[in-house]
């Protein structure tokens, strides 16, 4: 699912290298995405005189709605943008079809971007350069949260950069460039990304992460740089958090049963959270001390609300509780339904 992300400034920096714009290829996927595209283009080519030799590629899953109409409007403008179709309609399907179909000789980067989204003057560019200048086969950005549509939303977005929302993740809010084991997906050296056979177009959640273990298997490296950062506006309904993170914990228990591994323990907290609260309650009637796991949970969960009013300064903060339990149960619930019932 695409996210909804806000123009900010970026620092520029000196690079090592400076790419030839010929040699990017950008997979921007759509799919009814009428409200936003022209934003993300217009974005896209802005700030950077080697954009206009880059080739980006819009692959439209299928749009029922004027998706389709701007950019082939843009297209005069922007000769450099291409219109093709994704019959697998999904995000990851996109990006391999770009990647597959769509590379010439001298194509040495492929950037995915988010038609659901608005990025910083010379985007591209720098993901690019900073790339070429670590030579890593996979450069992954930071995301910094924002919520200003509902207080839920800021509620949500403050606790999901907190230890405690993301477990710590280093591309959730951090501060620090160097090498990771996965992030936000930004930009791949094309030859890397194709050798491993690009995404798995079976997993519709969880497919970055995938491709991460498989990336590092094949000796890649990804970097996070953390010098291009991009807001993130996170769901500002409990419903929809709900949904959403069931599914990433299918997905990433998916991910970890695909390629045998154990999981960090920063996966096994929330399933811990579940299965102690649930079974606190289930056993409290035989052993009422057991009463005490959802209990201290809950506790928890309070004083995480009151750390939220007093980081957030504002009463929504009082939210922060719900949206840090509703991510940990509802994780938990999709990583458990994928291992046992799948």
């Amino acid at each position: 699912m695409a996210m909804s992300k806000t123009e900010i400034p970026m620092s520029t920096g000196a690079t090592d290298a400076l790419v030839e714009g010929k040699s990017v290829l950008v997979a921007i996927p759509t799919l009814n995405e009428e409200k936003h595209i022209e934003a993300c283009i217009r974005s896209l080519m802005r700030g950077d005189d080697r954009l206009r030799a880059a080739k980006l590629v819009v692959a439209d899953g299928g749009s029922t709605d004027a998706t389709r109409e701007i950019v082939t409007r843009l297209q005069r403008e922007f000769p450099n943008v291409e219109l093709i179709e994704n019959p697998g309609r999904l995000q990851s399907a996109a990006v391999n079809l770009v990647a597959r179909e769509q590379r010439l000789d001298d194509h040495l980067y492929l950037v995915r971007c988010d038609a659901h989204a608005a990025y910083p003057p010379a985007y591209i560019m720098t993901v690019v350069d900073r790339l070429a200048a670590k030579a890593s086969a996979s450069l992954v950005v930071c995301m910094d949260s924002v919520g200003d549509s509902t207080c839920f939303q800021a509620a949500n977005a403050w606790v999901v950069d907190t230890p405690l929302g993301s477990g710590g993740s280093a591309h959730r809010g951090g501060s620090m460039s160097g090498y990771v084991d996965h992030g936000h997906h930004a930009g791949f050296a094309l030859d890397r990304f194709l050798s491993i056979g690009g995404y798995d177009e079976s997993f519709s959640h969880n497919e970055d992460a995938e491709l991460d273990e498989r990336l590092a298997a094949a000796g890649g490296k990804i970097w996070l740089e953390a010098d291009i950062r991009l807001l993130y506006r996170p769901r500002d309904r409990i419903g929809s958090l709900a949904k959403q993170y069931y599914s990433y914990g299918r997905g990433r228990a998916r991910t970890l049963l695909k390629h045998r591994r154990r999981p960090k323990l920063r996966q096994l907290a929330p399933v811990g959270l579940f299965l102690g609260s649930a079974g606190g309650i289930a056993f409290s009637a035989i052993t009422p001390w057991t009463f005490l796991a959802p209990v201290s949970y809950l506790a928890l969960l309070i004083g995480t609300s009151l750390w939220g009013l007093f980081a957030t300064r504002s009463a929504c903060g009082l939210l922060s509780g719900l949206a840090a339990g509703t991510m940990h149960m509802s994780w938990a619930a999709g990583f458990l339904r994928q291992v046992f019932i799948r």
